[in-house]
Order: C-alpha cells, then sequence, then structure tokens
C-alpha cells in the first residue's frame, strides 16, 4: 500500500487556480474509532470554489483541503469498528475535503452505499439529488399530478427534481436560459420546458392549462426568481437554494399582499448537521433505490487526476458545461 498520498492545499483564500497546490502527504492512520477511505471519485461543485474562494459561510481551518462531497472504498479500520467492512463503497461527510486519494474518518459517519451503484455516480448523491429530494418533501405537500415550477432546471440540482418529481408522480415547469435545452430537458422527464423572459407567467399558463402551481424552486435570483414568484398560485412557497445570477430576491409588496407568499430556503449542509442518523439513512435508502433503477446519473463533462487540479478548477468555473467536473481516482 502507498506509504503517501497526494492532497489539494489552500493556504490562504482567493482565486481557485491561482491558491490550489498538490501536496504530498503521509498515507493517513486510523484512530481506533475511524476507517480509512481511498477516495474514488469527488465532483467539483460551485460551493467548493465558493469556499476556496472565501465566499461561503463555511471555512475550514488554514490550510484547508477542499471537497465537500466525495465516495470511495474502505481500505483499513481502527481496531474498535465493527459496523464496517474493508472493501466497502462509503459516502463522505462534507466537513472533510474530499480533494485527496485517501482520508481518516469516524466510521460512524459514513454512509454504505449498496452494490450496484458506481462511486462515480455515489459520490455525486449527497448534495444535489439530496437537495432535490428535501425540496419536494419538506415545504408543500404534493400530490400525485400536482404541478411545480423551477428555475436552473439544467443544473444537477434541476435534473435531480426532474427525475425525482416524475417518479413521485408530480409535474415540473422548467425554466432554462437557453432554447437548445428544451429537447434535453423534455427528454429527461420535463413536462414543460421554457426560456425565461418577461412573457413567462403567460407562456406557463399556457403550458400547463392555467394549473395552480404551489411550489417555486430557485437557484438564480434576481429577475428569473421574481418571473418564478409571478408564476405561482396565491398562498404559494419559493424555496431558494442557489444565488446563481449574483442578484438578490426583488419581490414587489403587492405579491405579499395580494397573493400571500411565502418565501424560505435550504441549505442542504445544515439539513444534514440536523437531522438523526435515521433521517438520513431513510433518505439515503429512497435516493439508493433510484439509483439501482438507473436514475440520479449526475452527467460527467470530465474526470481529471488531482495533480490537474488547477485546469479542473478553470473548466468547472466555466458557464454552458454539459455536465459535472470529477476528480477520479485510480482504484
Amino acid at each position: 500500500m502507498n506509504k503517501t498520498i497526494n492532497a489539494v492545499v489552500y493556504e490562504t483564500h482567493g482565486n481557485p487556480a491561482e491558491v490550489l497546490n498538490v501536496e504530498t502527504q503521509p498515507w493517513p492512520t486510523p484512530a481506533p474509532d475511524e476507517a480509512i477511505v481511498q477516495i474514488r471519485a469527488a465532483p467539483i461543485n460551485p460551493a467548493d470554489l465558493n469556499q476556496i474562494e472565501g465566499k461561503y459561510p463555511v471555512r475550514f481551518p488554514l490550510p484547508a483541503t477542499p471537497g465537500f462531497e466525495g465516495a470511495g472504498v474502505v481500505v483499513d479500520l481502527g481496531k474498535s469498528v465493527k459496523e464496517l467492512a474493508i472493501g466497502a463503497l462509503v459516502i463522505l461527510p462534507h466537513n472533510l475535503g474530499t480533494w485527496r486519494d485517501a482520508v481518516a474518518v469516524k466510521a460512524s459517519e459514513l454512509v454504505v452505499v449498496p452494490p450496484g451503484i458506481d462511486p462515480v455516480h455515489a459520490a455525486m448523491l449527497k448534495i444535489n439529488p439530496m437537495t432535490a429530494w428535501r425540496l419536494l418533501h419538506d415545504y408543500v405537500d404534493l400530490k400525485n399530478g400536482d404541478w411545480l415550477i423551477q428555475n436552473a432546471a439544467n443544473s444537477a440540482a434541476g435534473r435531480a427534481v426532474i427525475q425525482i418529481a416524475r417518479d413521485l408522480g408530480y409535474k415540473t415547469v422548467n425554466v432554462v436560459r437557453r432554447a437548445e435545452l428544451i429537447d434535453e430537458l423534455r427528454a429527461e422527464g420535463g413536462d414543460v420546458v421554457l426560456v425565461d423572459g418577461e412573457k413567462l407567467r403567460d407562456e406557463v399558463k399556457d403550458a400547463t392549462g392555467a394549473a395552480s402551481i404551489r411550489l417555486g424552486l430557485n437557484a438564480v435570483g434576481g429577475s428569473s426568481a421574481l418571473h418564478l414568484a409571478n408564476s405561482l398560485a396565491p398562498g404559494s412557497t419559493m424555496v431558494t437554494f442557489g444565488a446563481m445570477s449574483l442578484q438578490p430576491l426583488k419581490i414587489p409588496n403587492g405579491l405579499l399582499i395580494f397573493k400571500d407568499l411565502r418565501f424560505r430556503g435550504i441549505w442542504i449542509n445544515k439539513w444534514y448537521d440536523n437531522a438523526t442518523k435515521p433521517e438520513r439513512m431513510e433518505a439515503f435508502r429512497r435516493l439508493f433505490e433510484m439509483a439501482n433503477r438507473g436514475l440520479l446519473k449526475t452527467k460527467v463533462e470530465r474526470a481529471y487526476p488531482l495533480s490537474e487540479v488547477k485546469a479542473a478548477v478553470t473548466h468547472a468555473a466555466q458557464g454552458k458545461r454539459s455536465g459535472k467536473i470529477i476528480f477520479e481516482f485510480v482504484a
């Protein structure tokens, strides 16, 4: 077994392509309650880039290794660990730093992935599919045939919303910025796909037969969030989980007075911190069941080795990608 690992490290906050370096570190040794996990895949999420830049609410003590998400294989166990087996594929906790070859982690914080799920797909179940699951369960009591509307529908979270909603019997209005995405998202199960604009409310009304839409999912902010709010029925809820436009919500008083809209937010890291272990495992059980049926496979545009971290984060920061940028590790 290797006696050293490679790990991505930053010693100061700033432009990821400038502040990230790859370091050689000793191979980790497990404490009695820990497992050693050899990482197999780790994605680059917007939150990872924001954290490196110093713009995220969570800051790891510096120097730090980034990476909120990842999956790997257990290769060693501390002497008091009984509930894990060597060779198990596991999902890692979000407060760890996954951009490294291997890591020691408390065994109780690992989520064991059932057979049949590829490590690359397992590595991307924890943030976007889980966010989508919570968005569809925690805010509005939707019934079979009910409608919801979301912007940034081509994002990883948006695609997960489409797949989960369809599986649960809900109908989706999916708002995008580029017309070339319409056919692609329709093929993935989106019931209605529309390009954002000032006439969105009327287009939604026409496309859904004036359906009552009680749940809006906002990952953009700014004018896009206002277009979503205008499309909602009175007494509806809009949940914000992203701010891709970097613009605040600007909601006219009338939407509150005359439509009595509710505005909520979700930060999936906080949900994990507050949920009980049975609550977390029940949600994962449902996601694993869907993944085993071929759903929730996040699209990957390109995989990089850790040694090409600067190119990888530069690629991940670009818009108009067709999928995630990930780090993939040699088994």
